[in-house]
């Protein structure tokens, strides 16, 4: 299976950033699934329903958000009517939407794809850990499914790599998102895990993570926090990682970091 991921889309920049760019990835890549994270697609803060029906119109397979996945009211009741949008799977399972997604692929082929936070520096949630063995316990990769996809969306490094190697052998790869820079540790781990720290974001890198630079400028040098984000009106560069798995075992052959 061949797999391509785009990191967190930020604003107009990132969105258009993405549309733009999927033919040339289809061309390249003749990509299965596209998985992109929308985190902070609509004006830097969430997602919304008319954005996300755009994505999947456009050829998006499924769709991850993160820790502002309840910033615009519109997407709450969208979580339950789409089956190709996650939120993040470590928050109460009484919320609305699912925090993995199981999706057949035009080839037949069927790819699980799953959302965690981290909790390091990020709000309250569950476990990462005990609550996606929970989920796993019903999955056997190269079994019942052919491919598995997790997003973990957290701000620790160490969090990120401490939780791939924890899947090692057991998805098909887990690739890191929200801190919006790419790093260069995209690699297969031992037991054949694709991973990458962080996959970077669809959006304008003139500001700061995608945000006009006054403002996060203020926060550094003053401390002051009145000014609100916002987000850059530059041209996008789309960040993200190609992935191909063995159709068999369902683990990595090759991960690759995309730069356009």
């Amino acid at each position: 299976m061949r797999i391509i991921y785009c990191g967190d889309i930020v604003a107009r920049p990132g969105r258009e950033a993405l549309l733009n760019n999927i033919p040339l990835l289809k061309e390249k890549y003749k990509f299965d699934a596209l998985i992109v994270n929308a985190d902070n697609a609509a004006h830097g803060f969430g997602t919304t329903p008319g954005i996300c029906r755009d994505f999947l119109e456009k050829g998006v397979t499924a769709i991850v958000t993160g820790d502002h996945v309840w910033n615009q009211r519109e997407i709450i009741p969208f979580l339950d009517e789409c089956k190709s949008i996650v939120r993040p799977l470590n928050m109460p399972e009484n919320l609305p939407g699912k925090g993995a997604r199981e999706i057949e692929l035009v080839n037949g082929k069927k790819i699980l794809v799953i959302e965690v936070l981290g909790r390091l520096f990020m709000e309250a949630v569950d476990c990462p850990v005990q609550t996606i063995d929970k989920l796993l316990k019903n999955y056997t990769l190269g079994r019942n499914i052919d491919a598995i996809f997790v997003d973990i969306h957290a701000e620790a490094t160490a969090e990120k790599i401490a939780f791939g190697h924890y899947l090692d052998g057991r998805v098909s790869a887990v690739i890191g998102s929200h801190t919006h820079v790419p790093t260069n540790d995209a690699m297969i781990l031992p037991k054949g895990t694709a991973y990458q720290t962080d996959a970077g974001m669809c959006g304008d890198y003139s500001g700061v993570i995608g945000f006009e630079k006054e403002a996060p400028i203020e926060r550094l040098a003053r401390r002051y926090t009145g000014n609100r984000l916002v987000p850059c009106k530059g041209n996008g560069t789309f960040s993200g990682v190609f992935i191909e798995t063995d159709d068999t075992s369902g683990l990595a052959l090759n991960i690759e970091i995309i730069k356009i």
